[in-house]
């Protein structure tokens, strides 16, 4: 089955489920229930998608997440003599939870599918990233200064180097990157979540921001390469194995070395990939879920990279028939 072609849609229909769940929960101040809400839509919806899917990437390993755990199926139940594709399938029902809960911009519902093991299983740990555009393909070194990655993005971009932005998350382990990147004459845009969207910004003409640098999850990193592949971007990637309760988890999921350093099609290997996105809040790349009388309006972007389409979906989605004075889109 060719998993681009007959199921873009339908993941489409997976995080518009899971984008407008969490939206209805937006500045309530609970985190947790925005989560939860983007979850338990996301799990009911796969339950009409026609895969033998396998959550590689999800809220946790079992005993932690009752749903979307890792090593979940989920999927249409198959009737006899009908065999569904196996899929891999990598989500973050809801990026940016404190965003939602804040009403802060550049929330949204994530999923990547793949075939089966096309999606690194990675440790729910963190990772060090450096995120640029397909003009950096092959030229970041994780291992080189700040100052050294900033001058090869600035040549590749021709560029200076006091015109590159570089997004980074807020936070206090930071500060000597933060220093570093204002040392060498760049600008930083501060981000207090979400560095999954800042990586797709990266790779996006006209989002006025060329990299990410930092420290975030490996989940996340799983997705931005998955996006990544289908942009061109380059990503380079290191986990950060710090505990030996991490290094023994690392060497149970065969990871032999945890020094090793990926890169964007090491992340996500696979043939096909399908890439979704629906904005929850407001943000840069993706509108936020609009709310009517008769309905709701959702932004959802998709990407897939054996047919290399990259579209966006405005959809109106009707929830009753329409009053006497019309349908206001907004």
């Amino acid at each position: 089955m060719d998993i681009e072609q007959k199921l873009s849609l339908e993941l489409v229909r997976v995080v518009e489920a899971g984008a407008v769940a969490a939206a209805r929960t937006m500045g309530q101040g609970d985190a947790d229930a925005a989560d939860l809400a983007a979850v338990q839509a996301i799990r009911r919806a796969f339950e009409d998608v026609p895969i033998a899917g396998n959550i590689v990437i999800g809220e946790g390993e079992r005993d932690q997440a009752p749903m979307l755990y890792i090593g979940e199926r989920v999927g249409a139940q198959a009737v006899d003599g009908i065999h569904y594709p196996a899929v891999d399938i990598a989500v973050d029902p809801l990026e940016g939870t404190n965003l939602v809960a804040t009403g802060a911009p550049n929330a949204m519902a994530v999923l990547a599918a793949s075939e089966r093991d096309g999606l690194l299983h990675a440790p729910d740990c963190y990772m060090q990233k450096i995120i640029a555009g397909p003009a950096l393909r092959g030229a970041l070194d994780i291992d080189a200064p700040v100052k050294d990655n900033l001058a090869v993005i600035a040549r590749r971009l021709d560029r200076k180097v006091e015109h590159i932005v570089v997004m980074v998350l807020d936070r206090p382990r930071h500060q000597q990157l933060i220093a570093d990147i204002r040392a060498a004459g760049a600008r930083i845009r501060l981000i207090g979540d979400g560095d999954l969207s800042a990586g797709i910004a990266a790779a996006v003409r006209g989002t006025t921001v060329h990299a990410v640098m930092g420290i975030g999850g490996a989940p996340e990193g799983v997705l931005t390469a998955a996006a990544l592949r289908c942009l061109h971007g380059d990503m380079v990637a290191r986990l950060i194995v710090d505990k030996p309760e991490l290094q023994e988890r690392v060497a149970r999921m065969g990871i032999r070395d945890p020094r090793r350093i990926y890169r964007a099609e090491d992340l996500a290997p696979g043939k096909q990939i399908v890439f979704a996105a629906c904005g929850v809040t407001q943000g840069a790349l993706l509108n936020g879920v609009r709310f009517f009388g008769n309905g709701y309006r959702t932004h959802t972007l998709t990407m897939t990279l054996a047919t290399n389409e990259v579209r966006f979906l405005d959809a109106v989605h009707m929830t009753e028939e329409p009053g006497p004075r019309g349908v206001r889109l907004y």
